[in-house]
């Protein structure tokens, strides 16, 4: 095990390289800054990884000759520099991004990662991002951990033996946090709707944000529900706690929280800490559609940005402008609806902040459609639940129409009767 500075570890940095940085909340900034540090020394260096938590200084546009990311997520901190084309962004489903490095499809020189102080066995933990980091340490040629004891130790895929790391660089900083969102009437409406969806026993998949809390915080009056999911944050904890979240119907990992990352407060941190509750595995698994489905009645709750009338959805774009990613929607949606008595949910406010329709006839110009319209069950705003399982283009429209915002019923109306020249009385 080889301890040194974060400057002499990120040393073996070549131009050209590959470098792969961890995931979310785990963001190695010590190392990101001592590699960025070096960026007079290095040409065309590739900077791989999924949403990152904290600042991404290699994507400053000085620094486009040393450095381009090469996202697999899209986050605030390179999301200027992909839109300006300093950097690029791959279109994957968050279960394929493993494959990415395992295949040697984008084959990895370095790893930087951080994990938990080893055990007396010598074992590391990744902590609060296993996803395709695993994959990543399993595959670089070379891996350097910044070693902090904030990171908790965590079950499942996420250990890593002191052998397996090239170079340790001790820190003690406090990991990025996120807190609870504020709910407005909006998102409390939302939540009690998808509650309302979501039966007794079911497994649950949802995210981060205001709409998942809101939908976390109108369960209390379940029974028997699961969690298996891509990632949680501390909305769960509560249900958790109280027994309404147990595990116990779940066929997969039955008394189990599965998750792949986790992101939130200390908190949240502290509960995954050490705990046999909590299973951290790798993101290959815990998004395969295969596994997703053995659970019953999984209930997928996702975000988009627009819906068209026909129930395209597009969560990852603004017209051309790329915000996000594809991420694992497509994973739990098209799971859960293979799931027995499954239901995927697409769940959004009605407008935006200014006040246009996010129901809309049209997804904008250069849009991504990230979940198809033949994937797509339930969409829920403030205003209702539009079923679209297995109604046909005409009734889809007049059922997302009733879900849109009062103001901007009759132009949607308007503009449909123009597409599809009818549309029925009811959905």
């Amino acid at each position: 095990m080889k301890r040194t500075s974060a400057e002499e570890a990120v040393s073996v940095i070549r131009s050209g390289n590959r470098v792969f940085v961890h995931s979310v909340a785990a963001a190695p900034l010590r190392l990101v800054d001592a590699m960025t540090a070096r960026a007079s020394e290095l040409r065309d260096v590739e900077v791989v990884h999924l949403h990152t938590e904290g600042p991404a200084p290699y994507a400053a546009p000085e620094l486009s000759d040393s450095f381009r990311v090469n996202a697999l997520f899209v986050g605030a901190n390179v999301r200027e520099a992909i839109n300006t084309g300093e950097s690029s962004y791959v279109p994957v489903f968050l279960s394929e991004t493993p494959n990415l490095f395992r295949r040697r499809i984008l084959p990895l020189d370095v790893a930087l990662v951080q994990v938990s102080p080893p055990d007396r066995h010598g074992f590391c933990s990744l902590g609060v991002s296993v996803d395709c980091s695993r994959a990543a340490v399993q595959t670089a040629k070379f891996v350097i951990a910044q070693v902090n004891p904030h990171m908790p130790r965590t079950h499942g895929d996420g250990l890593l033996h002191v052998d397996q790391i090239d170079a340790f660089v001790d820190v003690d900083d406090p990991l990025h946090e996120v807190q609870p969102p504020q709910l407005g009437e909006v998102e409390r409406a939302i939540g009690h709707l998808c509650a309302e969806l979501i039966e007794d026993g079911a497994t649950l998949q949802m995210g981060i944000g205001a709409i998942p809390d809101a939908v976390l915080s109108a369960l209390t009056g379940h029974r028997n529900l699961g969690i298996h999911t891509e990632m949680f944050s501390d909305g769960a904890i509560p249900l958790i706690e109280s027994g309404v979240i147990n595990g116990l119907r779940k066929r997969s990992h039955p008394g189990k929280v599965v998750a792949t990352f986790v992101m939130g407060t200390r908190r949240v941190y502290d509960f995954i800490d050490d705990n046999p509750q909590v299973a951290m595995l790798d993101v290959g698994y815990t998004n395969d559609t295969a596994v997703i489905r053995r659970n019953p009645k999984v209930t997928a709750i996702n975000s988009a940005i627009e819906v068209d009338l026909t129930g395209q959805v597009c969560a990852d774009s603004i017209g051309t402008w790329q915000y996000s990613g594809v991420g694992g929607q497509m994973d739990f949606i098209r799971g859960a609806s293979l799931s027995d008595g499954g239901k995927p949910i697409i769940a959004l406010p009605s407008t935006t902040r200014r006040g246009e329709s996010r129901i809309v006839s049209y997804l904008k110009q250069g849009a991504g459609v990230v979940s198809t319209r033949a994937h797509v069950h339930h969409v829920v705003t403030e205003h209702g639940v539009a079923n679209l399982y297995g109604k046909n283009l005409q009734q889809r429209a007049r059922a997302l129409i009733g879900i849109a915002h009062p103001d901007h019923r009759e132009r949607l109306e308007r503009e449909a009767v123009e597409r599809f020249r009818t549309l029925p009385a009811h959905a």
